[in-house]
């Protein structure tokens, strides 16, 4: 396993395993540490699913996985139980999440699907259609 890669420990994915699905249908599931890994590599570094390495297995299973248990709330009960057995009572958490716009996303303003900031004020100065009162009034 090369070290640039993310790979749950052993005592990592022990903690984890007991609030895994654990009612397997038709086929056996690919090892559940190598697809969490790979899962948690994809989202760490920003990439797209298909650009994730090789040694997590084939993308398509890291993706299915990750939307199936998200909607299940499978990463939710994760979450809450790893925050429940935190000793920090006191603790408050910073969430310094970002977002990533695709270059495609700018284009979105030429095809008329969002009003520029600059269009939002034009609007609002705007005359009405009809004169007020008080213009048809002043010579």
């Amino acid at each position: 396993m090369p070290k640039h890669y993310f790979w749950l420990s052993e005592a990592q994915f022990a903690r984890l395993q007991p609030l895994l699905p654990n009612k397997v249908r038709g086929v056996p599931r690919v090892d559940d540490r190598k697809v969490i890994s790979g899962i948690i590599h994809v989202i760490r570094y920003g990439l797209m699913w298909r650009d994730a390495p090789a040694c997590y297995g084939p993308h398509k299973t890291l993706y299915n996985r990750f939307v199936r248990w998200s909607k299940a709330g499978v990463f939710n009960r994760i979450f809450q139980a790893l925050a429940a057995e935190s000793t920090a009572t006191g603790t408050v958490m910073i969430d310094s999440t970002h977002l990533k716009a695709h270059r495609t996303a700018a284009s979105l303003l030429k095809k008329g699907c969002f009003r520029a900031a600059s269009d939002v004020a034009e609007v609002d100065s705007t005359p009405n259609s009809t004169p007020s009162a008080t213009a048809m009034a002043s010579p």
